[in-house]
């Protein structure tokens, strides 16, 4: 089976936005349906492959490379809320520009689907997309891919080139959850589609350092580094020492990390 309908879908709304996580049902168990997931992700790797000539998924039917056995698909142990939850990327172009932090803004066209091949979201139109916004997969996904370049023609019209391209297959606990968003049902593993051309550095909460610099553990994360414990991340931190000090007024001397100055 072909991924269906890639350019001429209804879009079913800005289902793409995160909705803020799962219905909070405390008897839930999150560990197995990660495992889950990640069975039924595992599953479709085996049985699919990319066709080179169309860049479309579809079903094996003969000797076909799968999507498993695939060289250019790589896979990244995310975890969230003490949960282990396994993201793939098939990147088949990395790009040739910057890659964002999982809180930055990106220039993208898109398609979103289901492991049964329903498109239940896409942009065939550049977007710019806030990673902070977006179901956390995304945020994971891109930083392992590039932008492209800006290419200007002679009549000062302009277009991305060598933009990174590729697929995230990604569990539910990285989409919508335990949650139905219209033709998505809960719990419900997402394959999507993305060309990036564009990649712009945000400074989060405006305090003089770019989200991406606020990574102080250097792990590639912006997410988990909270300087003074007030549970809150330094990227959205105006005060990241917890001194009393904003951030901005410490940057000259490079002390807004430290609580003692």
């Amino acid at each position: 089976m072909k991924i269906k309908n890639l350019l001429q879908i209804l879009v079913v709304g800005i289902v793409l936005f995160s909705c803020g996580g799962d219905d909070n049902d405390d008897n839930f168990d999150y560990e197995g349906q990660a495992e889950t997931d990640n069975n039924d992700i595992v599953e479709y790797l085996q049985t699919h492959y990319l066709n080179e000539d169309d860049g479309a998924i579809w079903t094996i039917t003969g000797s076909e490379t799968s999507l498993m056995d695939d060289s250019r698909l790589s896979s990244q142990t995310v975890v969230s809320n003490d949960v282990s939850y396994k993201l793939y990327t098939l990147k088949t172009v990395e790009g040739v520009s910057k890659s964002p932090s999982q809180v930055d803004s990106v220039l993208v066209t898109y398609a979103g689907m289901l492991l049964d091949s329903t498109v239940f979201d896409a942009s065939t139109t550049k977007v710019w997309f806030a990673l902070s916004n977006l179901v956390s997969g995304w945020g994971f996904g891109l930083r392992d891919f590039k932008g492209g370049e800006v290419v200007q023609a002679d009549d000062e019209s302009f277009k991305y080139e060598n933009s990174g391209q590729g697929y995230l297959f990604m569990p539910s606990g990285l989409g919508y959850g335990n949650v139905t968003q219209s033709v998505i049902t809960k719990n419900s593993p997402l394959i999507f589609k993305i060309t990036m051309n564009d990649v712009n550095y945000v400074d989060n909460d405006l305090d003089g350092v770019l989200s991406k610099d606020e990574d102080v553990n250097n792990d590639g994360l912006v997410t988990n580094d909270d300087t003074d414990g007030d549970s809150i991340p330094n990227y959205i931190d105006t005060d990241d020492d917890g001194d009393g000090i904003l951030t901005e007024d410490e940057l000259e001397d490079n002390k807004y990390l430290d609580p003692n100055n």
